[in-house]
């Protein structure tokens, strides 16, 4: 079970790195760049559900922020649940 958990944590963690790196590529970067592109079709379907409720806001998208915050919530809760069955 430990092991579970350590590889759902892995996965949570390397997808809140590809968010951050799309959020500064997006400062630098072409919108039509092919990296972009790639790591734009990955990122957006779970931007998708979070810009229904918070629209973009200016030139400010705050989906990244509140996509992060919700994955290292659904981190902790997931981790401290499968630790508590493991013991």
């Amino acid at each position: 079970m430990l092991l579970i958990a350590q590889i759902v944590h892995r996965l949570i963690q390397l997808l809140i790195l590809v968010i951050v790196v799309q959020a500064v590529l997006s400062f630098f970067m072409d919108p039509y760049h092919p990296v972009r592109r790639t790591i734009d079709r990955f990122v957006d379907p779970f931007y998708a559900p979070i810009r229904r409720f918070i629209p973009t806001t200016g030139n400010l998208d705050f989906s990244p922020l509140v996509l992060i915050i919700l994955l290292q919530v659904i981190d902790m809760v997931l981790m401290r649940f499968l630790v508590s069955l493991a013991s």
